[in-house]
């Protein structure tokens, strides 16, 4: 093989990690929570940015809440899943930059003053962010649900405020005996790579 990580980690992460649509009761803890952020915080955004927010969604009335807002076949597994996360990215991200790219103070104001502008890299660079938590969550021994079979605007009002923008809603958890749908076809390689 030519990748560095071995088989047993290649096959957590990636060629066995399936979405799951359903949870054993197992709670996955703060410390959990922590690990998983602590790994996937390196990895790379756009001038450092990392726009990504994470609400964790524990009480039961916050859960209530949230249920209302997915779509109607995400709504069980969204009720039963041990811990929910909504992924949000902050469209004023940019007021971070100072601290979190120190060596070029002026990308800020140089690249960031138009609101249009910031969104548009919040969401991408957010949604890069999200790809990382999923495989972080696979890497701490869990499975994840991402969904964005949702009512996003509805999620935003009532868990966020106008500066966020969710992206997706995540269950998270032990994967049940009966998590997994069979495995969909993914496209080849000749399929998807061109060179030139």
């Amino acid at each position: 093989m030519s990748l560095v990580l071995d088989s047993a980690a290649q096959d957590l992460l990636f060629r066995e990690a399936r979405t799951a649509n359903s949870f054993s009761d197992e709670p996955v803890t703060e410390e959990q929570v922590q690990a998983i952020y602590d790994l996937v915080k390196f990895g790379p955004t756009a001038f450092n940015g990392t726009p990504l927010r994470i609400t964790l969604v524990r009480s039961p009335e916050a859960r209530e809440r949230l249920v209302k807002h997915m779509a109607e076949g995400n709504q069980a597994k969204t009720a039963a899943a041990p811990l929910v996360a909504i992924l949000s990215a902050d469209n004023e991200f940019h007021e971070e930059l100072p601290r979190l790219l120190p060596h070029f103070p002026p990308a800020k104001d140089m690249f960031f003053s138009e609101r249009p502008v910031r969104e548009q890299s919040a969401l991408v660079n957010g949604a890069l962010q999200a790809a990382y938590f999923i495989v972080g969550v696979r890497a701490a021994g869990l499975a994840a649900g991402p969904m964005t079979g949702a009512d996003l605007a509805g999620i935003q009002k009532e868990f966020l405020d106008a500066d966020h923008t969710p992206i997706m809603v995540v269950n998270i958890g032990k994967p049940a005996e009966d998590a997994w749908f069979d495995r969909s076809p993914r496209l080849g390689f000749d399929e998807v790579i061109t060179t030139v």
